[in-house]
């Protein structure tokens, strides 16, 4: 049986609750990610970078394995760090101008905002159809993004309703989260659903997201393989690896003598 041909059970009597990521999971936004990305660092490397450093472009690997799943801020601290490039931080407040961490991820946020507004974005509809299913068997569900654009994101492909519950990129802001691979994100949302970590399953798409959920100590860690890969994904923390999340079978709870 092929991978795409295998089911997956998870059952409503071992688990309480779904906590999704966003992009790559339920939105398909990462393509978006990748050509702000793209376009931030390789104007900064032809532009204002120190000459020593290494000019070669941005690349799908770099956004693998330095910025897809991380906060904003690390994303550009973590590539600068593989360049041999070292900025100073700066503070939330810097403008895109300024040629600090976090001014480089105020430029990667509006070159990001822009690709929206023009492109617009599109999402897994098999992951809207599990979350609704969910939702109808007793689970509760939440998401979590390193993302602050995920009430821009979900409004943009009407989805602005499905969670009730999230933790975003500007709630960890607020709250001094540490981001992925951290399980920070992860715990707090499981404290929002008032529910026990080991009674939650986390769904991820992002190697620093699977990881984050296994440090955690989630009941289940369900990878979603976008592009780097199920061995990645089980090596860092995934419980198994599908390629779509209609592999994943509701077994809701069995109804009782008399119900």
């Amino acid at each position: 049986m092929s991978l795409q041909d295998k089911r997956f059970p998870i059952s409503r009597r071992e688990f309480d609750a779904v906590i999704f990521d966003l992009d790559g999971v339920i939105t398909d936004t990462a393509a978006l990610h990748f050509k702000a990305w793209k376009q931030l660092f390789d104007d900064y490397l032809e532009h204002e970078a120190p000459t020593s450093a290494p000019r070669q472009p941005f690349s799908d690997d770099d956004y693998r394995r330095y910025v897809d799943g991380l906060p904003r801020v690390d994303g550009v601290e973590t590539f600068l760090a593989s360049r041999g490039i070292e900025l100073e931080r700066g503070t939330p407040d810097d403008p895109p101008e300024r040629v600090s961490v976090w001014g480089l991820a105020q430029r990667k946020n509006r070159l990001f905002l822009a690709l929206l507004a023009t492109e617009g974005a599109t999402v897994f509809p098999s992951s809207v159809d599990i979350v609704h299913a969910m939702q109808s068997s007793g689970f509760a569900t939440a998401v979590v993004t390193s993302s602050q654009n995920r009430a821009e994101v979900l409004d943009t492909v009407g989805l602005g309703d499905l969670f009730s519950v999230h933790v975003d990129g500007l709630d960890a802001l607020e709250l001094g989260l540490a981001g992925k691979p951290d399980p920070a994100p992860f715990l707090e949302a499981a404290r929002r659903l008032d529910v026990d970590p080991a009674r939650a399953v986390v769904v991820e798409d992002a190697i620093s997201g699977v990881e984050a959920g296994h440090r955690g100590g989630f009941g289940l860690v369900v990878g979603v393989d976008r592009g780097d890969g199920a061995d990645a994904l089980l090596r860092n923390g995934a419980d198994f690896v599908v390629r779509d999340l209609a592999a994943l079978e509701i077994v809701p709870l069995e109804r009782t003598d008399g119900d």
